[in-house]
């Protein structure tokens, strides 16, 4: 037995007729057309996929990370009872504003670069370019996104940036155990453990 729905009409191809199961019924609608995919053009093999806006966003995320190994928290002991603490002086020393102003404008220069980067690209012919407002959530979804669209309409080209950010990651994540290392060795130190 044939489940209800629409089927082609018998008598008129060019709609639909309702079986309800066991007959048809006088229930008769045109067909449902659906819109053709809009498909992106390839662009020319000549033609530059990269410009001077990826490049500068995959990377200012690091110029904070260099200020970071400037930062240099302290362990000392301050109170009577020789408890240590963290050197308030060092914690909120030049460095770690420097820090956050560093954030602060990678972060807006990355929103502006992506803007600046879509209309680049939409100028060299790209349909639908992965849109710069994703860059608010950061610029690695934003470069991670416009290298899958770039590489859907110049095959093999535009992944560069992203090499670029797993290779300034890793960067970080070496940084960022040495520095942490260095800040265990002090801690140990002030303790009495051997450095």
């Amino acid at each position: 037995m044939t489940a209800p729905g629409w089927y082609a009409d018998a008598r008129d191809p060019h709609s639909l007729r309702w079986w309800n199961g066991t007959e048809w019924v006088d229930h008769v609608v045109p067909p449902v057309v659906q819109p053709p995919e809009i498909q992106r053009p390839m662009l020319p093999k000549d033609q530059s996929v990269v410009n001077p806006y990826i490049w500068l966003i995959a990377v200012l995320p690091f110029l904070p990370g260099l200020l970071m190994l400037t930062w240099h928290i302290e362990v000392r002991t301050y109170t009577r009872n020789g408890a240590l603490t963290l050197d308030p002086a060092t914690i909120f020393s030049t460095g770690y504003f420097l820090i956050w102003c560093g954030l602060v404008s990678t972060y807006c220069s990355t929103v502006m670069l992506a803007l600046f980067d879509t209309r680049r690209l939409v100028r060299s012919g790209v349909v639908r370019p992965f849109h710069w407002a994703w860059s608010f959530l950061g610029g690695v979804p934003y470069v991670i996104g416009r290298a899958v669209v770039i590489h859907k309409v110049a095959p093999r080209r535009g992944l560069w940036p992203i090499a670029a950010i797993v290779a300034g990651w890793g960067l970080y994540y070496v940084a960022g155990t040495i520095k942490v290392l260095d800040f265990m060795g002090t801690a140990a130190g002030e303790l009495g453990y051997p450095a």
